[in-house]
């Protein structure tokens, strides 16, 4: 069956994409690569009761990459009738024809392709059981049980339920082909709160999983939201000072999302990163390990192989302190003189990028409260505002908030301050690691505490 009778049926399979691998190589492609991805989405935002958004959408494309030797190129449609299949071979038989040779391009060797057998639970239909006026009361329930838990909670930035679900086929000219089903789903609250002296505070709490059945309750979402939101009220300013610094672990994963940057294989080859060079070298404290893993069961990262077709991969990045890996796609690996790790990205448009699996860092034996117990005076970070992470040089500041830290406890909170430092030492200043390592996102971190960070206040 061709593609055009395939398209025709509206059902997309391996055969369909598989066969613009083969009219690529047909049209003189030395090799070829298609990405074919569908997938829907529903949203609804609920403000003080009422429907303020409600979106359903859905998208189909595909993506073709072709090479003549050391050149490459790509193109990209939503028109998948046959008209728009020729068109997308035509235009990148014609752009490939004029860009310029790289010795580094083109597809990973036969040996390298492969994925993950078995279910990584990636996949559940349940995220669109509910009829539409059920997943809108989902989000009426989250944000009227943030409302309801204090006097002081009369406004609100909204209630949300989200759902999607997405598919897509990757097949090449070396023999591989793949297929791969997610779905998400999640909901959350953003209440805002007033003190009788006028002051307003807003804060947001949420639940985000692959099935609807894991989802934490609304009410419980929404209790979160409030608590979260009515401790920021009578927020004061700090004196500028040097203090250890508690990061919350929804806080504490910028650090890592920093040293995601930082060791990227596009960042590293040019040079760009502070750890560039650094492999095989002790970059952080002993008590630090850093695990990069796109294995791990319903986890936001997994998937049973990367954006070139080779599997994904459980890696320790990150080593009792010692850098032990990038994390590379093919390009940057030849590049860097290096194998990939399996960490390509692709989307439909342009060569692969680079992604983490599941990247988190160890959690240690600590719970949160023995963390603040140790100090006599600090700060324990809930909010950072900004982007203000140079990878090149490690600097770290941003404008942030929190709770001041008196005597072990947990006292007033501060806003209008900059936490400031630099990452490689901040890397060798983490004195305490929490135990409460928890998954909301692709990259989570537990209770960290950092010494010798500057605060600056009044």
């Amino acid at each position: 069956m061709n593609s055009a009778a395939i398209v025709s049926e509206n059902i997309i399979g391996k055969e369909f994409v598989t066969d613009i691998v083969s009219k690529a190589l047909r049209a003189g492609a030395s090799d070829a690569e298609a990405v074919f991805a569908e997938g829907d989405e529903f949203e609804t935002l609920v403000r003080l009761g009422q429907v303020e958004q409600l979106k359903e959408a859905g998208s189909r494309g595909l993506g073709l990459r072709v090479f003549q030797g050391q050149r490459t190129a790509s193109t990209s449609t939503s028109d998948l009738s046959a008209e728009g299949i020729d068109q997308l071979l035509s235009g990148a038989m014609a752009l490939v024809s004029v860009t310029s040779e790289d010795p580094f391009a083109g597809l990973p060797e036969r040996g390298e392709f492969g994925m993950l057998s078995g279910d990584l639970d990636l996949y559940y239909e349940d995220v669109y059981s509910l009829p539409a006026v059920e997943r809108i009361e989902y989000a009426r329930r989250t944000e009227a049980a943030a409302m309801a838990a204090d006097a002081r909670i009369q406004n609100s930035g909204g209630g949300s339920f989200d759902a999607a679900t997405s598919r897509k086929i990757l097949a090449n000219s070396r023999g591989f082909v793949g297929e791969v089903r997610r779905s998400s789903c999640s909901i959350s609250a953003q209440p805002i709160a007033q003190s009788p002296d006028g002051g307003m505070q807003r804060d947001y709490w949420y639940s985000s999983q692959r099935s609807l059945a894991l989802l934490d309750s609304p009410e419980a979402v929404g209790l979160e939201a409030a608590r979260r939101t009515v401790r920021k009220l009578g927020a004061r300013k700090v004196p500028t000072q040097r203090v250890p610094l508690v990061f919350a672990p929804e806080v504490a994963t910028s650090i890592l999302g920093a040293i995601l940057g930082a060791i990227n294989g596009n960042a590293v080859y040019r040079s760009s990163s502070f750890l560039a060079g650094k492999l095989g070298e002790t970059v952080a404290g002993n008590n630090l390990t850093i695990i990069d893993d796109g294995t791990m069961p319903g986890g936001f990262g997994s998937a049973p192989f990367d954006g070139e077709g080779l599997p994904t991969r459980r890696k320790v990045v990150l080593d009792c302190g010692v850098l032990t890996s990038y994390l590379l796609n093919t390009y940057t690996a030849r590049k860097l003189g290096l194998k990939s790790t399996g960490n390509a990205a692709r989307g439909l448009a342009g060569a692969p990028g680079i992604s983490s699996g599941n990247f988190y860092l160890e959690p240690g034996t600590k719970a949160p409260e023995d963390i603040l117990a140790e100090i006599p005076n600090g700060l324990y970070v809930t909010d950072l505002i900004g982007h203000g992470v140079n990878i090149v040089t490690g600097d770290y500041s941003h404008g942030a908030s929190g709770l001041w830290i008196e005597n072990g406890e947990l006292t007033y909170p501060v806003e209008e301050i900059t936490v400031a430092g630099n990452l490689k030492e901040m890397l060798h200043n983490i004195s305490s690691i929490g135990s409460d390592l928890i998954f909301r996102s692709a990259v989570a971190c537990p209770t960290i505490c950092i010494e010798g960070m500057t605060i600056a206040g009044e």
